[in-house]
């Protein structure tokens, strides 16, 4: 059924679980009116929890329509995918239960937006469903969570205030005061212990992608120093972030003709840079020593989060450096929780963009800056998240 002709907006699936939870509460207090939307997931009882929940915030979210999914069960799957303009999910690990859900968006035309930060997740299911999507029309957007919306639409924005058509550097400089997540956690666990599976996914996505034509784009890892110009000391992140940023910059021609990325950590001290270091170092060694990885992933717990009142007192900042034709810029992007709060907000609002703005002709997996640039953008700051020159 073409999308215009569908009875739903958009479907929450995952609403029963912690950040699908907050995203609902969002839809519930900040969707319009007439958006037609609808939670799905495996328990008809725990849905319709969430559902009384979410009518004392307001009360028109009693008429919510429940509807059955379940990622074992494709049928099921492919009836809510068939129904909405756009699917929402939070069920992960995503490596481990998401491909069915892409699959069935893709075939139906749907638009899917998720929070993975997991890059052998997003490399498979562009070699898997991408060419569907780009067939049927679908939108397959992953990462429009803290992975990887500050850091996308961040360098998305430095872009706007350095000189067009030139060769560009941007690096940004990620920090955070704020309990990370246990989904997130666990997803990174799993990352850390197939790293070898994961570059055999990026370099066959590689070859199958190409370069863009007549233009140079990468990913500059970089180094631990000090820079110059936040005065941070900065340690390399190789999280999904500047892949993300790289594959915009791959897509969108306003990016220049040479540009490049680099991703850190901001830390006020030599010693915590130190200490950090050390840090990734084990958890990576633990995570690829079974006993050890089991022992720390029941540890710490998927579907719970901090409480309200320390989600309040949590905060994140992505400061850019851009620099081009001679001219030096610094942007940043902040807001409140990043793992919880602020990543249902993105999530929520990318959906919202898809199902009701004037979004750039796109199919297939992209990102937030190609499917959905300025409008996205727009509506964050709307929503209370800072993109500034400082």
């Amino acid at each position: 059924m073409p999308t215009s002709e569908r009875d739903l907006d958009i479907v929450v699936f995952g609403a029963t679980g912690f950040t699908g939870a907050l995203t609902a509460e969002y839809l519930a207090a900040h969707a319009p009116a007439d958006c037609r939307w609808a939670l799905a997931g495996r328990s008809t009882a725990k849905l319709e929890e969430v559902r009384a929940r979410l009518a004392r915030l307001n009360p028109a979210c009693e008429a919510l329509e429940l509807l059955h999914a379940d990622v074992t069960d494709p049928a099921s799957l492919a009836a809510v995918a068939s129904r909405t303009k756009v699917v929402i999910t939070t069920v992960g690990p995503y490596l481990e239960y998401g491909e069915p859900l892409v699959a069935a968006c893709a075939a139906a035309g749907t638009d899917y937006v998720d929070l993975t930060g997991e890059p052998e997740f997003v490399d498979r299911m562009y070699l898997e469903h991408h060419d569907t999507a780009v067939a049927s029309g679908a939108r397959i957007v992953h990462a429009c969570g803290f992975d990887s919306i500050p850091h996308d639409l961040g360098a998305y924005f430095t872009l706007r205030h350095l000189p067009a058509g030139q060769e560009t550097r941007i690096r940004g400089v990620v920090r955070s005061g704020a309990q990370f997540s246990g989904g997130t956690f666990h997803s990174a666990m799993g990352a850390m212990s197939r790293q070898g599976d994961a570059k055999k996914a990026l370099s066959a996505r590689r070859k199958k992608e190409g370069r863009p034509a007549g233009r140079n784009v990468r990913w500059v890892q970089g180094k631990p120093t000090k820079d110059p110009v936040l005065g941070y000391y900065l340690l390399p992140m190789p999280t999904i972030d500047p892949l993300v940023v790289t594959r915009s910059a791959a897509a969108l021609a306003s990016y220049g003709p040479d540009f490049s990325y680099s991703h850190f950590a901001g830390l006020k001290t030599l010693r915590y840079t130190i200490g950090g270091s050390v840090a990734v170092g084990t958890l990576v060694l633990a995570a690829n020593i079974p006993p050890a990885r089991e022992f720390l992933k029941k540890r710490i717990k998927q579907g719970e989060g901090p409480s309200e009142s320390r989600r309040a007192k949590s905060w994140f900042t992505v400061d850019f450096v851009g620099e081009a034709g001679g001219e030096t810029v610094h942007t940043r992007v902040s807001g409140g929780d990043p793992g919880y709060t602020e990543t249902a907000k993105m999530l929520a609002e990318s959906a919202l963009c898809l199902a009701f703005d004037d979004n750039p002709p796109t199919s297939g997996q992209v990102t937030t800056a190609t499917a959905m640039g300025d409008r996205l953008l727009d509506r964050l700051v709307a929503a209370g998240i800072r993109f500034e020159v400082v």
